[in-house]
């Protein structure tokens, strides 16, 4: 990966000097300056008749002079070459999460739009502004989803609404890494037994429990809060914390 990186970055500096000499090189050679001199050289030496005067170089102005918007255009063709390359959304989750490989990601307040175990004897509704973002980090990491239950009813609707979401079509993100649990501590077990380099939850008491065995962790939650570690970022969702939205 540092390989390619570092190619293309010398592949566009290659490009970018050469668009760079070309456009010096056609200025130098349509500036007045240049148009003037290869007309002196055309006209030869002036009278050496120290009473004769010629305003030939006077009245004369070149044909090819360059004129302020052919300086213009050219500025243009610079300014476009060099205009910074906004990042892909790939990029920007590899970047933010710090080239982390394996994530584990509470479901409710996060990726649901329900928010308590509760709601989830009822319905289970994916949040449509998080689905770019889960399959980019599908797509660089080893994502587990995980949630606290009330009963095996609620487990199929979590599933169903996952696949209907198409959540499961990359095939990067399997059945078999959502989990469920009855107890909230459960959930905070499931973390630590997988030992993630990112951790995202909505729930403040499991984020500060396992602040000192995760080695980065997102606080999901829509009031804004005091960060309560160093390794601990939080963020109104995680669509946001990425800049999807």
């Amino acid at each position: 990966m540092v390989v390619i990186r570092d190619c293309d970055i010398r592949s566009i500096g290659a490009v970018a000097g050469l668009a760079v000499a070309i456009v010096f090189t056609w200025r130098l050679l349509r500036s007045p300056s240049g148009s003037q001199r290869r007309q002196q050289k055309r006209q030869g030496p002036s009278s050496s008749n120290p009473g004769v005067t010629t305003h030939s170089n006077v009245s004369d102005v070149p044909s090819d002079a360059c004129s302020p918007s052919d300086d213009s255009r050219a500025q243009n063709v610079v300014d476009e070459f060099f205009q910074p390359v906004k990042p892909t959304l790939g990029q920007i989750v590899r970047q933010k999460l710090s080239e982390g490989r394996k994530v584990t990601c509470r479901l409710l307040g996060v990726i649901l739009e329900e928010s308590s175990p509760e709601e989830l004897q009822k319905q289970a509704t994916v949040r449509s502004s998080v689905l770019e973002v889960l399959l980019e980090v599908t797509k660089f990491c080893d994502l587990y989803l995980m949630e606290r239950v009330l009963d095996d009813e609620s487990e199929k609707r979590v599933l169903v609404a996952l696949e209907e979401a198409g959540v499961f079509t990359s095939g990067r993100l399997v059945k078999d890494k959502v989990l469920f649990c009855s107890t909230e501590n459960g959930r905070s077990s499931f973390v630590r037994q997988l030992e993630p380099d990112w951790h995202i939850d909505s729930n403040p008491e499991i984020v500060t429990q396992l602040a000192r065995f995760i080695k980065y962790q997102l606080h999901v939650s829509p009031y804004k809060t005091e960060r309560t570690a160093a390794n601990v970022f939080s963020a109104p969702s995680l669509e946001q914390f990425f800049g999807s939205i």
